[in-house]
């Protein structure tokens, strides 16, 4: 194929330089097909275009906007997969490798779009409870959390040029923050097919994104208070980006995601012949094999007890050895290449390296098949096995660290053993423990965890469903301490929130509730003439409240309620067994309590309400006694508007109540929050 000058992204606009700068490498043939180069721009001059194109855009839509734009993009690409698959290939990755870039990538946007559904239909969010400051609830503290009003840099590695990408560009854009993308120059080619499909969409706001795909450096000096930067890489780089005097200056947040050490563990109760057993094999040789090994969450430690080094060895040589290389084209071919002639000669520095210290036992460096291709030309290397027969002492395999294929296997005497084995990693991204002992695993983890950022715990149960040891998940964080970076990104909702200031708002519940447009226990109510099930969700508004009618509580209704529900506990029934309790007599069951005011708020007509959709935050703060009189103070607390889910759909959004549930003292005896789903006046 004609060599042809990667593209970059700024200002708007696509950008190539005059300059012929890298030349870029097709992993299986070796033959130049790319060159990279950001000769000409202008990065403070993008670093400004986010900030007041991008920015500003974004910050305008409502999470459930952002999150309903990365769902239309995760089908957009996804139509386009056939197309970055064939690029993919050039990189040295096997279809199954491609997969978990390119489609674990696009299912990251997926996951991420869903998160909508925790945040308001708003531009910030609420975040958590609010804080009483005073003695009459006069004075009250929330925090709100709103977006960064900056730039999230995003440095990728090499190893995931898609998922890499999308992984972090997901979080910071429904989090209403523009990106800057640069992908490492090795296999920016597959970012830059993916990107242009991206700015070809037209389904983000312009400024949202940019692309530099030959070098970036000087970036960072560009970057002010409200950015936020992100590395995936060497422990090395990380660090010295880290350190940048204007990270420093400007207080700017440093996300590092590391290479690491990660082990996997066989269990001391696993035996030959315990499906355990075959699963750890699979798995170990699975994280060797692939992407070539090149995964920062890859099994670089394989801590087995001492009586079955032996049994995983010949295993393991068995399972690699099925392990066709070569082109990944070519039907049967389980292993391609490295990304490059760079990283293959690399690895196998750091294996002479470790050799110093341990034997090889599996594979061969100079003695290995390759299938349909030139294992000279091609960036190919087999999968390498190390033992290490003392790991206490020859510690090389705890600190250094070959990016490709590469293991060692080290036996261990106790649990104790393996726990204090896998944290001589001296912290890692993942861990793995395979184990059919509860008991064991609990053990393992509670004694690694403060090492490892994701432990996986793998047993026959949950093996035909587990994603795997190397695969880090959207709602899971992804990151580790120590060696592994001290970052963390991903998580859900956590993720998102990286991107956002969160701020201590203080003043009268009146106020705070207008602030956060989230009613506010003691704020001001508006009481309205019309039932609010009478409104439709257009026309409701926060604060808007219904004062019910009351009822007083007999015997009576606790008897009834106890056959009704089956629930006899003795403080509804039994008032001989109430000595040396906080009770005074029988006392009303709290479900009763709280069906009684849905009797009292309920409007029993057909109307814009459709149906209930589930309790909240329900609490019984105080006994209710036969001769109790209750009512309902019955509160609009927040709107959150739904997307229809097709043209036939209604249109609706959720309504959250607050039902404050109160005594003839005036005092709280139940407060829950109730969700009910409202239909819109304009169904349109």
């Amino acid at each position: 194929m004609a060599v042809r000058q990667l593209k970059n992204y700024a200002e708007g606009k696509w950008v190539t330089s005059d300059k012929g700068g890298n030349e870029l490498h097709n992993a299986i043939t070796g033959e130049v097909i790319y060159t990279a180069s950001s000769e000409g721009l202008d990065f403070g001059g993008m670093m400004d275009y986010a900030r007041k194109v991008g920015g500003p855009a974004l910050r305008k839509m409502t999470f459930q906007e952002r999150g309903r734009m990365l769902k239309a993009l995760a089908f957009h690409l996804l139509e386009k997969k056939k197309y970055f698959y064939e690029i993919s290939a050039y990189t040295g990755a096997t279809k199954a490798d491609s997969w978990v870039d390119i489609e674990g990538g696009i299912g990251n946007l997926f996951a991420n779009a869903s998160l909508r559904r925790q945040f308001p239909d708003e531009t910030y969010y609420v975040d958590g409870e609010a804080a009483k400051l005073s003695k009459e609830g006069t004075f009250i503290g929330h925090h709100i959390m709103v977006p960064k009003e900056g730039v999230a840099i995003h440095i990728n590695a090499f190893n995931f040029p898609v998922w890499g990408m999308l992984e972090k560009i997901a979080v910071n854009l429904l989090a209403g923050v523009p990106a800057i993308v640069k992908p490492a120059t090795l296999t920016s080619f597959l970012t830059e097919a993916v990107f242009e499909e991206i700015i070809k969409s037209g389904i983000l706001p312009e400024g949202s994104l940019q692309l530099i795909c030959g070098s970036a450096r000087g970036i960072l000096d560009t970057v002010e208070t409200g950015d936020v930067v992100t590395f995936t890489g060497s422990a090395s780089t990380g660090q010295k980006l880290k350190a940048h005097p204007r990270l420093i200056s400007e207080a700017v947040p440093f996300n590092l995601e590391a290479d690491s050490l990660n082990c996997s563990v066989l269990g001391s109760d696993v035996t030959p012949d315990m499906p355990e057993f075959m699963l750890f094999i699979k798995e170990v040789a699975r994280e060797i094999t692939t992407k070539a090994g090149q995964k920062c969450t890859a099994v670089r430690r394989v801590i087995v007890p001492k009586n079955m080094v032996e049994d995983v060895q010949i295993a393991l040589g068995k399972r690699l050895a099925s392990s066709t290389i070569g082109d990944p084209s070519i039907e049967g071919v389980r292993m391609g290449s490295l990304a490059g002639i760079s990283q293959r000669e690399e690895v196998k520095e750091k294996v002479q390296q470790l050799a110093q210290s341990q034997s090889i036992v599996i594979g061969d460096l100079e003695n290995y098949e390759v299938v349909g291709a030139d294992k000279n030309k091609g960036a190919f290397l087999p999968p390498i096995v190390f033992f290490n027969d003392d790991p206490y002492n020859k510690t090389d395999v705890h600190n250094v660290e070959a990016f490709g294929p590469v293991s060692t296997i080290m036996p261990y005497d106790d649990i104790q053993d393996a726990i204090n084995l896998a944290k001589m990693g001296k912290g890692s991204l993942v861990c793995s423990i395979i184990t059919a002992d509860d008991d064991l695993a609990r053990e393992f983890v509670l004694g690694a965890a403060s090492s490892h950022g994701r432990i996986l715990i793998l047993n026959n149960d949950c093996a035909k469903e587990s994603t795997g040891h190397g695969s880090p998940m959207p709602l899971l964080v992804h990151g580790g301490p120590g060696r592994a970076g001290g970052g963390e990104e991903m998580g859900g909702k956590r993720g998102v929130l990286h991107y956002m200031q969160r701020t201590a708002i203080q003043g009268s519940p009146t106020t705070i509730s207008r602030v956060t447009n989230v009613y506010q226990q003691g704020g001001k109510q508006n009481e309205t003439v019309e039932h609010p099930f009478r409104k439709y969700f257009e026309d409701l508004k926060v604060g808007d409240t219904l004062i019910t009618a009351k009822h007083t509580v007999t015997e009576a209704d606790i008897t009834n309620f106890a056959n009704v529900s089956g629930d006899n506990f003795y403080a509804h029934m039994d008032v001989t067994s109430l000595e040396g309790t906080i009770f005074e007599g029988r006392v009303a069951h709290g479900y009763f309590v709280l069906s009684k005011a849905a009797g009292l708020f309920v409007d029993a007509k057909k109307g814009p309400v459709l149906l209930n959709y589930g309790i909240d935050e329900c609490r019984f703060t105080k006994p209710v006694y036969p001769g109790t009189t209750i009512g309902v103070k019955f509160t609009c607390k927040q709107k959150t508007d739904q997307e229809k889910r097709s043209d036939d759909d209604v249109a609706k959004g959720i309504v959250r109540w607050l039902v404050d549930v109160y005594d003839d003292e005036g005092e709280t005896v139940a407060i829950a929050t109730i969700l009910t789903m409202v239909k819109k006046r304009n169904q349109d």
